[in-house]
């Protein structure tokens, strides 16, 4: 299949992938701290840990409602035009910290970040596909794959700037409040809620600007060839449900991102219950990060000259396998440096998982990339299941007679078992579930 843009030269190339890196850096930056959040938020709302990580519910429960109307904004406006509102609309949720901050509630919270993850929904449905069909699809990994270095570059540098600011002095506050009187917490719990003002009012600040800036940037029209023919010219194609591959990557991607989410976002809440210091723990998503920056590398350099993208999928997702059997059969820092080893085996799992579910769809990529946003929500269902194993686990530990401390260490490294099956589906769709074109 044939990709269309008006002119796909590397020279012509260069200034457009610059500045939808630019984007993927933005996002990214916003997404990762989480990890940070997750923590925060279950101290200052006196959360549980299913509870806590309602946090990533809220963000990616957003691209289900937002992308097909994405995907229809597009439609009008156009992709440029469709990144610089979603830039817009992720300062909105920002803002929305301010309020939340004050009135210290934690649903007021969560709205503010699943405005920001509607905001983050546009960004991926134009900025995605754009990408993928910039140049030739069988180069689409590599693209994506220097996307996800400026992701990751800046999902670590929002770990740890906001790991900083939301988390230091934590433990501190931990200890002051099992012994505080009701009117103590509470001035405790509002002063370090205060904390958020100032990140997100910069946050908001840098968004708005960027937000014109790409209204005006130099991006050339891009489309995707027309679709699939038979050998008389005929299409063949007459709706989405036509696609096997698409709805088996839809599937992948779903798992995937419950993966990576969990992989990132828990890394930080399940070395503090491993006994280490918040102040060490905050640099746990940044071990993830580097192996998936690493790992994105290797994937510009090897892709698609001496390592084919079916290929880098199917190592993908034995090495998620392996990585999560050995979560299981290690404890301490050992556990958690195999937690953060996971940054290798996802890395180029979204790489390769987009150009082979696009190829062949032609008019219906705008529709299809849609709903492979909408299968980021995976990030909303599997983390907060994977907290309700850690909760179920640990209470039952508790009432065997193990110490707490212990029964969340060990009820946070066995339920870490709900990885293995989600790497199990994308290891299916890397072997053969891309090459289902039709359900005859």
């Amino acid at each position: 299949m044939s990709q269309e843009v008006t002119n796909n030269s590397p020279k012509s190339t260069l200034v457009p992938i610059s500045i939808i890196a630019g984007v993927f850096f933005i996002f990214g930056f916003v997404t990762w701290i989480n990890g940070a959040l997750i923590p925060f938020m279950k101290t200052i709302n006196e959360l549980t840990e299913a509870q806590s990580y309602l946090v990533a519910s809220a963000s990616y429960i957003s691209f289900v409602v937002m992308a097909l109307p994405a995907s229809y904004i597009l439609e009008k406006i156009g992709y440029k035009k469709g990144m610089s509102l979603g830039l817009i609309v992720m300062a909105v949720g920002a803002l929305v910290f301010i309020p939340a901050a004050e009135a210290r509630t934690y649903w007021v919270f969560l709205t503010g970040i699943f405005i920001q993850g509607m905001g983050m929904t546009l960004l991926q449905t134009a900025a995605n596909p754009y990408i993928t069909i910039l140049g030739p699809l069988e180069s689409g990994a590599k693209r994506i794959a220097i996307m996800g270095i400026a992701n990751k570059i800046a999902g670590a540098l929002g770990s740890l700037i906001f790991g900083a600011l939301l988390l230091s002095g934590i433990d501190e506050v931990k200890g002051k409040l099992a012994g505080a009187s009701a009117a103590e917490k509470s001035v405790l719990l509002d002063t370090m809620a205060d904390s958020v003002f100032v990140p997100y009012v910069i946050m908001a600040i840098v968004l708005v600007i960027l937000g014109v800036l790409i209204r005006k940037a130099p991006l050339p029209h891009v489309e995707a060839a027309t679709e699939e023919a038979t050998e008389t010219g005929a299409t063949t194609k007459t709706n989405i449900f036509q696609f096997p591959q698409l709805w088996l990557g839809v599937i992948a991607l779903f798992v995937y991102v419950g993966a990576e989410v969990i992989a990132g976002d828990t890394i930080i809440a399940y070395g503090i219950s491993l006994g280490f210091p918040a102040a060490d723990a905050k640099f746990f998503t940044t071990l993830t990060l580097l192996a998936m920056v690493l790992t994105y590398a290797l994937g510009v350099v090897l892709i698609p000259k001496y390592l084919k993208q079916g290929t880098a999928l199917r190592i993908s997702a034995v090495l998620g396998i392996v990585f999560s059997i050995c979560i299981l059969n290690t404890s301490g820092f050992t556990s958690v440096l195999f937690v953060a080893a996971l940054g290798i085996s996802n890395a180029l799992v979204w790489p390769a998982i987009w150009p082979l579910t696009l190829d062949g769809l032609g008019k219906f990529t705008k529709t299809a990339s849609a709903l492979l946003i909408m299968a980021i929500s995976g990030g909303a269902i599997i983390p907060p299941l994977y907290g309700r194993l850690v909760d179920a686990e640990k209470h039952s530990l508790i009432a065997s007679g193990m110490d707490e401390m212990a029964a969340a260490a060990s009820a946070g490294t066995s339920s870490y078992w709900i990885l293995i099956p989600c790497y199990a589906i994308i290891l299916f769709f890397a072997v053969w579930g891309h090459k289902i074109k039709s359900w005859k």
